[in-house]
């Protein structure tokens, strides 16, 4: 879930993901990590992903992600962000969350078990697609509620 993107070299000036991710993803919504702006992920880790259907996940986020885009342009504002504060609270949540069900007691890959020596983290949302389509639909309504829009 995170290997493709931790085998960019993605940085912010001297920060990257992969050092920002060392410890497991940290996103806000699956969507974006703070300190790395404009970087949208589609289906990425901490969103419903791989405990979806795909087609309808990636549709959801393709949506949304136009339509912040096109808030963006409206007002004449180039720059998105995820805050600090909203990405430790979707990773609070996401774990705790996983932690209500028996995926993250298994070495599987949904925990990063496939890569020797990677840290244990369960990464997709699995609170469903509906509850994460109610939640990214609120944050839209708020104006993108947690995220920094300059």
């Amino acid at each position: 879930m995170t290997g493709a993107l931790n085998a960019i070299e993605i940085r912010n000036g001297d920060h990257t993901l992969r050092e920002a991710w060392e410890h497991g993803p940290r996103t806000y919504l699956g969507l974006m990590s703070a300190g790395f702006p404009n970087l949208f992920t589609v289906t990425g880790p901490q969103s419903p992903s791989v405990l979806s259907n795909m087609v309808t996940s990636i549709e959801q986020h393709v949506g949304w992600i136009s339509r912040a885009l096109e808030h963006l342009r409206d007002r004449g504002l180039t720059r998105m962000e995820a805050t600090v504060e909203k990405e430790d609270a979707w990773v609070t949540t996401t774990n705790a969350l996983a932690n209500l069900t028996i995926y993250p007691q298994a070495a599987s890959w949904y925990m990063g078990a496939n890569v020797p020596g990677k840290e244990r983290v369960f990464m997709p949302f699995v609170g469903g697609v509906g509850l994460y389509k109610q939640i990214a639909d609120g944050v839209e309504a708020g104006c993108y509620h947690g995220f920094r829009l300059s």
